[in-house]
């Protein structure tokens, strides 16, 4: 896809994080990958005050391009791409149910199916490490083998995708979850689905929104003549 093109739809991806409520103020960032490296909002910036130019251009070597420094979370996203070929897109934010959740280094378990979305039976936790350092992306990169979602412990959540649009799509739905979850806590430990049943819900979303090709209608059977 065209670059320009790229770093509009990071720009307005970033200002609809906002708007969903998944961040607030300069928190957060995401990246998409792009024929150069990949494309990453600047740190420390109020992304209604920034324009597509202001979109950090980054090699996987950490060097960079742009009137703004990177977001300081760079290396997370750089160790995500360089890992998963199958992901164009990494958004990271602080949104409130999936962050309380994190303070807690609570994983959330297989109490709703809809967990099966984010690829298997339960979303980690990955272990606390300072923001922008080496050791948060290790804990980061291990806690999504496998996952297109995870929590960082007392800090947030990253999400996984194939572009901007399906990644925002699927953070809504991750944050929707851990507010399901949250509130189902407030009653008590929420029922756990078993392995056999998720299993069943992780097979049924490998083709979870694909295109299939009609069925076939069964011909009219015909009457008396």
């Amino acid at each position: 896809m065209n670059e320009n093109v790229l770093r509009a739809g990071l720009l307005e991806t970033a200002r609809e994080m906002a708007r969903c409520g998944l961040n607030a103020g300069t928190a957060g960032n995401a990246s998409v990958r792009c024929s150069r490296g990949f494309l990453i909002t600047p740190t420390g910036r109020a992304y209604d005050e920034l324009g597509p130019d202001d979109m950090a251009l980054m090699a996987m070597d950490g060097s960079w391009h742009g009137p703004f420094a990177p977001s300081s979370e760079w290396r997370i996203h750089r160790d995500i791409l360089a890992a998963r070929p199958d992901v164009g897109a990494v958004l990271h934010a602080h949104s409130p149910f999936a962050t309380a959740l994190a303070c807690h280094r609570r994983p959330i378990p297989a109490f709703h199916y809809m967990i099966a979305r984010f690829g298997g039976a339960n979303v980690r936790c990955a272990p606390y490490a300072t923001f922008g350092t080496q050791a948060l992306s290790d804990g980061a990169i291990a806690a999504l083998d496998g996952r297109r979602a995870c929590l960082l412990a007392n800090h947030g959540m990253l999400t996984l995708g194939g572009d901007l649009r399906g990644t925002l799509a699927l953070a809504v739905e991750f944050e929707t979850l851990c507010e399901q979850y949250w509130r189902a806590c407030q009653l008590g430990e929420p029922h756990i689905l078993s392995g056999p049943e998720m299993e069943e819900v992780i097979a049924l979303f490998k083709t979870y929104g694909q295109p299939r090709p009609a069925a076939a209608v069964p011909p009219a059977e015909s009457g008396p003549a």
